[in-house]
């Protein structure tokens, strides 16, 4: 089985985070959670959801479940988005 956001490319990380929140996964754990570095603030903090906002400045993150074992395809896509 699967999902368009397995193939499907994204732009930028508001299309990402819409996608993960049809899919229903926003609030689901990822298999392993990575440390990131926001890039609005520069702390890190750990992104363990597939839809994760930083704790200092609300910048959200997303990426796909079948994305979710790199790191690089993690997208921001705003502060409070």
């Amino acid at each position: 089985m699967s999902h368009e956001g397995c193939s499907g490319s994204f732009t930028n990380g508001k299309m990402m985070a819409d996608k993960v929140r049809q899919m229903g996964f926003n609030e689901q754990f990822m298999p392993m959670p990575f440390e990131i570095e926001c890039e609005n603030c520069n702390i890190k903090f750990e992104m363990a959801q597939f839809e994760s906002h930083c704790p200092e400045c609300d910048m959200v993150y997303a990426v796909t479940p079948c994305h979710a074992f790199d790191p690089a395809q993690i997208m921001a896509a705003g502060v409070g988005y």
